[in-house]
């Protein structure tokens, strides 16, 4: 069978399997069975083994686990309200005042989570009723929710860059320290845009509360210190080389659980609850990794990355045109799966066609989290948007709608950091000195 027939059968074959509604990693390893089994000479059995062995006992992974479980500690405690407290005052001043909660909350929140979907969840829990209270517009309290809890995937620690990290065999650490301007560059666009609508609709804008004084505001900020501790102790000890990735994640553990304790919101309900959840998702996440780590050793017997690559080659697309591509193939694929499905299932194939064309793969991790960002708030599978619609009650279509000026905001975000890619680049190169 030619290349062409193999691929479209392998395809079709997954979003057979999917359709049929089995588990996306058992869905993974069916179709890696099938090629294998049919076009390649090494028993498939055997392979899988292996394969499903060898990702299951990474060393890199342990990192997963442990970050997922510090982010379903904090989900429990009442940092979303301590986090509100702290930034509320030093935010009056700014054109759209209180809505920039949101975005400087999420931030804040993303660098001890992880998870894109927890954050929006944990600060929408406490923002969205105060925005309401205080006669805030429910479409731009929405979506600059919904868009500002994207950067749980982009401001480290981030779940889907240890994933991207070990299904590309690229340093989380250095995916973590890359990720950091560009989360910071997003927050900052999300922030303008909210002060530019602030300036535009001036009557939309409730008043400001009472002015305080320097001394009550500093006050308040001492609901920030719990956190601000945390980030630092887990970030800090990465980028100083104190600690590896899976180090900082079990240190990030127990000040979670510290947190939680001195908050008198750990009990033995939190604690179980939170271990059972963390385990449910990461156990999920596994069984997905090992599903693609078998479809990429696939791949590989059968030969179609490389003809994938040698085919685009011919194809004569410059890099920027390679990567609109990418994008607008990743963003389809958004409508299907959710990020971390997304990721795995295609390093093995796009990955060596973006190598072959001179692209850095540090640099293409962050470019797949900004994408993935994207599906986060792009229907139907948009997970952002499922989570305000269980916080709010309103219907799809209309949360993508004012969600949807901070998708714009992402994709330029991309085009900056293709533009300037020392924005990606410039702080990886600055640890390694």
């Amino acid at each position: 069978m030619s290349d062409l027939a193999i691929t479209a059968l392998l395809i079709a074959s997954l979003f057979l399997i999917l359709g049929s509604g089995v588990w996306i990693g058992l869905t993974l390893s069916g179709v890696a069975w099938i090629g294998m089994q049919l076009f390649s000479s090494r028993p498939a059995g055997d392979a899988m083994a292996v394969t499903i062995w060898g990702s299951a006992s990474s060393w890199t992974l342990t990192a997963l686990p442990l970050f997922v479980w510090m982010g379903e500690i904090l989900f429990r405690t009442r940092l979303s309200q301590d986090m509100f407290r702290g930034l509320a005052p030093w935010m009056q001043a700014l054109p759209g005042r209180l809505l920039h909660v949101n975005v400087v909350g999420c931030a804040i929140f993303a660098a001890v989570s992880g998870s894109s979907a927890a954050t929006c969840a944990t600060i929408g829990k406490m923002s969205l009723p105060e925005l309401k209270q205080r006669g805030y517009p429910d479409g731009i309290s929405v979506g600059s929710l919904a868009g500002a809890g994207t950067l749980g995937l982009l401001i480290p620690p981030s779940i889907i860059m240890i994933v991207y990290g070990v299904s590309a065999e690229v340093s989380i650490a250095q995916l973590f320290i890359a990720g950091v301007l560009p989360g910071v560059l997003l927050a900052l666009l999300f922030s303008g845009y909210l002060v530019v609508w602030a300036l535009t609709h001036p009557t939309l804008v409730p008043p400001r509360d009472p002015v305080m004084s320097l001394a009550a505001k500093l006050r308040e900020s001492r609901h920030l210190i719990p956190v601000v501790l945390l980030i630092a102790a887990v970030l800090g000890s990465i980028y100083s080389g104190i600690a590896t990735a899976t180090e900082a994640a079990a240190l990030g553990v127990l000040g979670a659980l510290i947190i939680s304790a001195t908050q008198g919101t750990l009990t033995w309900q939190t604690f179980t609850s939170s271990l059972m959840g963390g385990t449910r998702l990461y156990c999920m996440i596994a069984l997905i990794l090992a599903g693609a780590a078998f479809l990429t050793l696939s791949m590989g017997y059968i030969g179609l990355p490389r003809h994938l690559a040698e085919w685009i080659a011919t194809l004569g697309l410059s890099q920027w045109q390679l990567l609109a591509a990418l994008m607008l193939f990743y963003l389809l694929l958004g409508c299907f799966l959710d990020g971390i499905s997304m990721v795995v299932l295609t390093m093995g194939v796009v990955l060596p066609t973006v190598q072959a064309a001179g692209i850095d793969a540090l640099w293409f991790g962050i470019f797949v989290v900004l994408v993935v960002e994207m599906a986060q708030i792009t229907p139907p599978v948009g997970f952002n948007l499922f989570v305000m619609q269980a916080m709010t009650r309103r219907e799809i279509g209309w949360i993508a709608r004012v969600t949807l000026p901070f998708f714009v905001l992402m994709v330029a975000a991309v085009a900056l950091i293709y533009v300037f890619p020392q924005i990606v680049t410039w702080l990886p190169q600055q640890m390694q000195r």
